[in-house]
């Protein structure tokens, strides 16, 4: 059931309500170690015909593929797998035909006759095993289910291409880890393809050829290619020193398109540089432990990278950023890298945030782009970029792209150029007296310096002052109209108040529960008619009226929900335990938190300050580290049933202590405010103080 709900990307208890309420759901067709065992495709048909999930037809089809492909793990290993799968895909696109052909006098024939009809067609179609003939020659019949999953996954994907890519993607799923390893991030793959830039190249009509001598899978070149509307004049070199990683590159590149007689890929570690010069090269330098990590082979490995280039030509490496951007220690290693910065082909030098090797979380990325004689304006220049504290969004790197495409076209222009968003343009001169200095802009960059942000701070800074003195104002007159702060407290004498729970509470209709609503995130923006109450709110995780709904949107799609009404008491069990009171109502609760209601005609007198007050001060309400659940449930909370006057004065001097808070509270984000965009300002330098403050004076 952990798997189904994976498969319609849904959230696991999701799908135990379905088989309790749909009688049409699936039956569970054996167990394992006491688990319900479901019929793959039942389930996948049923959620196409149900329209329940959120996944698409065709990724539920190829899905179910998928496991069907990792069931086949106790007959072959991971690189079996793939290597046959991609194999039998590769087949039926050079053949162009179904790779299950079944004429009138063969309808009836066995596995057998069926795969030695495949070996037929391998051998006919790849006589020099360029691409699958020993990978087939090396399973006998028992690869048939294979060839039927393939034959499923194509139907899943429309084209081999889909199905590969499909396959390749589920590569740890089927237990390819050391391949896994090396994979790069989605996110960082579209970046490096918008910086090759090669949809321009297609637009000219001009053809291509892209490298890449640290292939591997072929996931970077694979991704370059997603980005060309026509693969007819693209031209692919490749190499690897691993000879079965070179032949998936073989097969990646021909089903993405590229011509038979146009790749290349050696098994090795250079590519054929005889066949044509490359235009654009994305490279990946061979990952190394740290301990072992050479930050001068890594250099070497950009300086042959550089080696490959001709007049005109870009490369993207992506390697270690303690090599490529932080400051270097050794006179061997500063030497190098200063020659490669006075060598004039160096572009751009980008910092990259953590995680772009997702199964490498501790290593830290930078990329280098490469352009051969580059336009005039940028002689003598590099582009520092820094996005290390960014996430790889769709807008930052689309941005990042427009810094480094503009760059490459126009160099340095003072006054009508475009400022980069994330970089500056250094002069090499001054990286080299530098002398194995960090390559990391040397301030923010001139956008951020003019933007609107910073030429209003000084006014920002005025207007939170002056909100902190109106603030301070009203607590002196309030302080000053009602007196200081006096609870009142006194010990008790006699007998203790009666204790209750909230079970016997609700029981007795003094207290109602409200159940919390299942709510698309789609739907909660930061516009709306409907405060949303869910557990970040209560616990303070997120501020109150950061996620609204709109009322059009909630009649539509929530056609049952409860609104709030003022002064319901909102809580949470999960992550923490959590309460709210909500004095304005008209809001929606958002499971797992859910509301409790006072109802202030059943029985003694009951507020809901006083109700949130006792319940939070309940005891053993926590849960261990280790725990699933509480140990208690709420109902089971225990609490004082007070005097009607206790409750009366206690609800008073909530309400008291709330109304100080609120005072004090706009002090201190007024003060907040004011400190922040202080403390930003003089951290760019676009501030400074004209005086000390006169309850600081310093000696």
């Amino acid at each position: 059931m952990s798997e189904i709900s994976a498969l319609a990307q849904v959230k696991r208890p999701v799908v135990s309500t379905w088989r309790r309420r749909h009688d049409d759901f699936p039956s569970a067709v054996t167990e394992s170690s006491g688990r319900p065992m479901f019929d793959g495709e039942q389930v996948a048909e049923w959620l196409i015909s149900t329209g329940l999930g959120n996944a698409d037809p065709a990724v539920l089809r190829a899905e179910i593929a998928l496991f069907g492909i990792a069931a086949q793990r106790e007959r072959f290993s991971a690189q079996q797998l793939v290597d046959v799968l991609g194999s039998l895909l590769c087949l039926r696109k050079l053949d162009g035909r179904p790779l299950v052909v079944d004429p009138p006098n063969t309808s009836g024939a066995g596995d057998d006759d069926l795969w030695a009809a495949v070996l037929h067609r391998t051998e006919r179609m790849d006589a020099e095993d360029e691409f699958v003939l020993r990978e087939l020659r090396a399973v006998d019949a028992a690869a048939m289910p294979l060839v039927r999953l393939a034959e499923d996954l194509v139907e899943a994907a429309y084209d081999e291409r889909g199905a590969y890519e499909w396959l390749l993607a589920s590569r740890s799923r089927l237990g390819l880890g050391t391949l896994a390893a090396d994979a790069v991030a989605p996110e960082m793959q579209a970046l490096l393809a918008q910086l090759t830039d090669l949809r321009t190249w297609g637009e000219r009509g001009e053809a291509v050829t892209i490298a890449d001598p640290y292939a591997r899978a072929g996931d970077l070149l694979a991704a370059v290619l997603r980005e060309a509307d026509d693969c007819e004049r693209v031209t692919a070199l490749a190499a690897d020193p691993d000879e079965s990683l070179a032949r998936i590159v073989r097969r990646r590149l021909l089903l993405a398109g590229v011509d038979e007689l146009a790749l290349d890929v050696q098994t090795g570690h250079r590519v054929e540089e005889g066949l044509v010069d490359p235009d654009l090269i994305v490279t990946q330098l061979p990952y190394r432990p740290g301990e072992g990590r050479s930050v001068l082979a890594a250099l070497e490995g950009v300086e042959r990278v550089a080696d490959l280039l001709g007049s005109g030509s870009t490369a993207l490496v992506l390697g270690p950023a303690d090599a490529l951007v932080d400051a270097l220690r050794g006179t061997e290693e500063s030497q190098r890298r200063s020659a490669l910065l006075r060598s004039n082909v160096v572009e751009a030098v980008i910092a990259l945030p953590g995680g772009v090797l997702p199964y490498r979380p501790g290593y830290r990325s930078a990329l280098w782009v490469l352009t051969r004689d580059p336009v005039p304006a940028a002689e003598g220049k590099v582009l520092l970029a820094d996005i290390s504290s960014e996430p790889l969004t769709t807008e930052v790197c689309a941005r990042l792209a427009e810094d480094v495409l503009l760059w490459r076209a126009e160099g340095f222009r003072r006054l009508d150029g475009h400022d980069p968003r994330y970089g500056r343009a250094v002069n090499v001169a001054d990286l080299d007296r530098a002398f194995g200095g960090p390559l990391t802009p040397p301030a923010p960059p001139a956008f951020a310096m003019l933007s609107s942000t910073v030429t209003e701070r000084p006014a920002l800074i005025a207007e939170a002052e002056a909100h902190l003195a109106q603030a301070a104002q009203e607590a002196r007159s309030y302080e000053d109209e009602h007196g200081p702060y006096r609870g009142g407290i006194l010990r008790r004498v006699g007998r203790m108040p009666r204790r209750t729970t909230l079970g016997e509470l609700i029981a007795a209709g003094r207290v109602t529960r409200l159940q919390g609503h299942r709510l698309d995130h789609a739907h909660c923006t930061g516009d709306g008619h409907h405060t949303v109450f869910g557990p970040e709110e209560i616990t303070g995780q997120v501020s109150f009226g950061a996620r609204r709904m709109d009322r059009l949107t909630l009649a539509a799609a929530y056609d049952r929900v409860a609104l709030t009404e003022p002064g319901d008491v909102l809580y949470t069990l999960t992550p923490q335990l959590g309460f709210h009171v909500d004095h304005e109502g008209f809001g929606v609760v958002a499971f797992p938190a859910r509301a409790l209601r006072v109802n202030p005609r059943a029985g003694r007198p009951l507020t809901a300050r006083v109700l949130a007050a006792l319940l939070g001060a309940a005891r053993n309400t926590g849960r261990s580290p280790s725990a699933v659940r509480a140990a208690r449930r709420i109902e089971d909370y225990q609490l004082p049933d007070l005097d009607p006057d206790d409750v009366v004065r206690f609800d008073a001097l909530l309400a008291e202590t709330e109304r100080r808070e609120r005072m004090l509270r706009a002090q201190a984000d007024a003060l907040a405010e004011a400190r922040r965009l202080t403390i930003a300002g003089l951290a760019d330098g676009t501030l400074t103080l004209d005086h000390v403050p006169t309850h600081h004076r310093t000696a």
